[in-house]
């Protein structure tokens, strides 16, 4: 309902760019391949180092909160 409609775009007679007989072999790959696993680990690893300091700062943060937190419950029943 939203969404714009795009125009169709007419094709030109003659043009031979969507011709079905024109095949194109891939470009020969320059040894990325072995590369890959180790990118892939490289990056697992960052996220899982972020994620397990983010739980650690949390924690102290929620550690620091309920030192204040009892302190001030236990000075408000001394008075």
């Amino acid at each position: 309902m939203f969404r714009p409609k795009l125009p169709d775009v007419p094709t030109l007679p003659g043009s031979n760019a969507l011709s079905p007989h024109h095949t194109h072999t891939p470009a020969p790959s320059a040894g990325r391949h072995s590369l890959s696993p180790y990118v892939g680990a490289v990056v697992v690893g960052v996220v899982l180092t972020a994620l397990l300091a983010v739980v650690a700062v949390t924690a102290v943060s929620v550690a620091i909160a309920a030192v204040v937190l009892r302190s001030l419950v236990t000075g408000a029943n001394k008075r």
